[in-house]
């Protein structure tokens, strides 16, 4: 009786040993199928998320270089209002000196001066 006693709990022992044994064996299998399943599952939507990224960055970078150039022409419109200052200054004395050469040879001056704008300021006289 005890022998055979002996002989359950020895097969019991040995069943539990086996199948820890096959569980052991079989888990990195399990978790490599798993982790492969994950990726199959997952691995288009992940795809499709970088090619958008890349996208929205180039329309990000054409957009960023639009707005660098933009700003770059303001800044070189607001330093170029010195030489419309300039510019406007020259035309006027060159319609003085003209109206003066006219007044020289006898001739009726000729009335070429531009109206005044808003932002201009009034045409400086030249002293003969």
């Amino acid at each position: 009786m005890e022998d055979q006693e002996m002989q359950i709990k020895v097969r019991r022992v040995s069943d539990k040993f086996t199948e820890s044994m096959n569980v052991l064996a079989n888990e990195p299998s399990v978790a490599l199928y798993r982790l492969q399943e994950h990726v199959r599952r997952s691995l288009p939507e992940l795809v499709q998320h970088k090619t958008d990224m890349q996208s929205w960055e180039e329309q990000s970078q054409g957009a960023i270089y639009t707005v660098e150039y933009a700003c770059s022409a303001v800044k070189s419109m607001t330093n170029s209002s010195v030489y419309f200052k300039n510019i406007d200054s020259l035309l006027r004395q060159t319609i003085t000196v003209k109206e003066q050469i006219s007044n020289l040879q006898g001739r009726r001056p000729i009335d070429v001066t531009p109206s005044p704008g808003p932002s201009l300021p009034a045409p400086s006289s030249a002293s003969s």
